[in-house]
């Protein structure tokens, strides 16, 4: 099993997650509909518009980063936070810390990291970007004028 550190603006927490996690195949082969609340792991190849009928019953979408570079997820959150949802929404995956501010702008609540992720980037890293309201590039360009 591997073991994964959650990220909030606080720093390392421990994952307060209980209700089952359903993988999206398994959600979308029209079984037996969960129990509201239920969370919903999705590829970053799904579109929000896909995610649309199950905002009223899931209570968290995980979005899955392969990679650093796949910015896929980043637009998913945001255009998810722009049609409504109000649940809870994870990154989970290869974020890093610099990625931090980011992924709180555009609506993700928290971020799901390996541990030896977490190793290579440790708690200070995050926590230095906690601040992400304060430096959006909009404040910096109000100050200045």
């Amino acid at each position: 099993m591997t073991h994964t550190v959650l990220i909030q603006d606080s720093g390392f927490v421990k994952d307060d997650w209980s209700g089952p996690l359903l993988d999206w195949d398994v959600a979308t082969q029209g079984g037996a509909e969960p129990t509201r609340g239920y969370g919903l792991d999705i590829p970053n190849t799904v579109t929000a518009q896909q995610l649309q009928p199950y905002f009223e019953t899931v209570g968290m979408i995980r979005i899955f980063f392969p990679n650093a570079h796949d910015g896929r997820g980043f637009t998913i959150a945001r255009t998810l936070r722009l049609m409504g949802y109000t649940g809870r929404l994870r990154a989970f995956g290869h974020v890093i810390a610099d990625q931090y501010a980011m992924a709180r702008r555009v609506g993700f609540d928290e971020i799901e990291i390996e541990q030896s992720l977490a190793e290579r980037q440790p708690e200070p890293q995050w926590r230095a970007r906690a601040n992400w309201t304060e430096h959006r590039y909009l404040n910096r360009l109000q100050k200045s004028a």
